[in-house]
């Protein structure tokens, strides 16, 4: 079926059959994925953020509550969602050892949490909505100590500092892409290498890269990939400069799609596990680990 998709795609290359990933997803299931298309890995499903640790451990968050459980399927860290607060957004363990979380609701903020599940840093939030759900999706911590955070309903990606102030403001609402008509709420945020950050832009059905100064230096959109995007939540940069993007609405059919800097496609997932992915991580490309998306 993948294949016959793809042949009405005219931007699909040779590539396709060439390249093979790994990868971690998170959404309606939660597995990892081998290069040869076979789930090595299963869990619980309706995660929405996660990652594979260095240890082999998975991190994953849940609306209610963010876990570390081991390949066994041991729980060997866990924090639950505050009384306060009506969701999680996401997850990340920090070089300190602390795992940032996102909480939604009438206290929206940034935590940091140690070992123990002891809160150590709480950063309140601006999201500009009361909307719990539509406040945040996938906050990072950057290599400088401050916080990269997307606020879907603020048309925003904020970088908010320790303290609570917000030091920069990405805007997503630019009339180059259609404004707020378009719908282009902040997803997933990325800080790359080069100073400049991935955004993907769920209704808008598109990933946009903006340098320091808020102005867009490259996108991919619905009308480049054949309108495989549907509702793309998580997205991210490859070493090899691609960049992959995943389809939360795809409950079917291709989910995933990867693309070179010219747009071309050189792979796509229709694996049934990755149907309606909230987020993943790419882990191989032909054998080769990938970054994954370390702080910057």
């Amino acid at each position: 079926m993948m294949m016959a998709i793809l042949a009405m795609i005219p931007s699909i290359g040779s590539a396709q059959d060439s390249i093979r990933h790994s990868y971690l997803v998170l959404g309606a299931k939660t597995a990892i994925i081998g290069e040869d298309g076979t789930a090595t890995w299963e869990y619980s499903g309706g995660s929405r953020d996660g990652f594979v640790l260095p240890n082999g451990n998975l991190l994953l968050a849940y609306s209610d509550r963010v876990e570390e459980v081991t390949r066994e399927k041991k729980v060997v860290f866990l924090y639950k969602l505050d009384a306060a607060n009506r969701e999680i957004g996401t997850a990340q363990r920090l070089y300190n050892g602390n795992t940032l979380i996102t909480e939604l609701g009438a206290k929206p903020r940034l935590l940091e949490v140690d070992s123990a599940a002891k809160v150590q840093v709480e950063v309140p939030l601006q999201p500009e909505t009361d909307n719990a759900h539509m406040q945040t999706r996938m906050a990072r911590q950057l290599r400088n100590g401050n916080y990269l955070v997307p606020h879907l309903l603020a048309f925003s990606v904020k970088e908010y500092s320790p303290d609570g102030k917000v030091l920069r403001t990405i805007k997503t609402d630019l009339a180059s892409i259609g404004g707020r008509p378009a719908e282009n709420w902040p997803f997933t945020a990325i800080r790359l290498d080069n100073g400049n950050t991935l955004v993907s832009l769920t209704h808008g059905n598109k990933a946009v890269e903006f340098n320091p100064n808020g102005e867009i230096v490259w996108q991919v959109t619905n009308e480049d990939v054949g309108g495989l995007f549907k509702d793309p939540c998580g997205a991210q940069r490859l070493a090899n400069g691609n960049t992959v993007v995943g389809s939360h609405a795809a409950n079917t059919g291709i989910s995933m799609v990867e693309v070179t800097p010219e747009k071309k496609i050189v792979w796509t997932s229709d694996h049934l596990l990755a149907a309606g992915v909230h987020h993943f991580q790419i882990l191989t490309t032909n054998g080769k680990s990938e970054p994954g998306m370390p702080l910057k």
